[in-house]
């Protein structure tokens, strides 16, 4: 069956803001490749694909007045390859990232053959981790 798959489509991110969210991912370099809506019984629920880090983020904002989902189902973070983290997070830095989790970067070596990683906070929440495989 694994023929069938094609690759990753994109990750969903609920949102509060979409605004908000669509500056964040391009103050630290994606870029919105489509914008669109559809109706629901509540409202419009605003959608944003955004190209970021090699892969497609659906940004998701619920309908006005409606909470954004949260529990079960949820994915607690996901992984963006990078090739110099140091680098990658001086540059996150410079363009005013704080929401870093911890102050300096781990390196675990022994983990699927080494890998250092530094995680960081989106604006609805979401957990982004820099990884950089040794």
């Amino acid at each position: 069956m694994k023929e069938h798959y094609k690759g990753l489509g994109h990750i969903a991110i609920y949102t509060a803001d979409m605004e908000q969210s669509i500056a964040f991912y391009e103050n630290i370099g994606g870029s919105v490749f489509k914008r669109d809506g559809v109706q629901t019984p509540d409202g419009e629920k605003k959608l944003a694909l955004v190209e970021f880090g090699g892969f497609l983020l659906e940004l998701i904002e619920p309908p006005a007045g409606t909470l954004v989902p949260s529990g079960e189902g949820s994915i607690p973070h996901f992984a963006v390859y990078v090739d110099d983290l140091d680098k990658t997070a001086a540059d996150l830095k410079a363009a005013g990232i704080i929401s870093f989790t911890a102050p300096e970067k781990k390196v675990l070596p022994n983990t699927f053959g080494g890998l250092q990683n530094w995680f960081f906070t989106g604006p609805s929440g979401e957990q982004i981790e820099l990884l950089q495989m040794l």
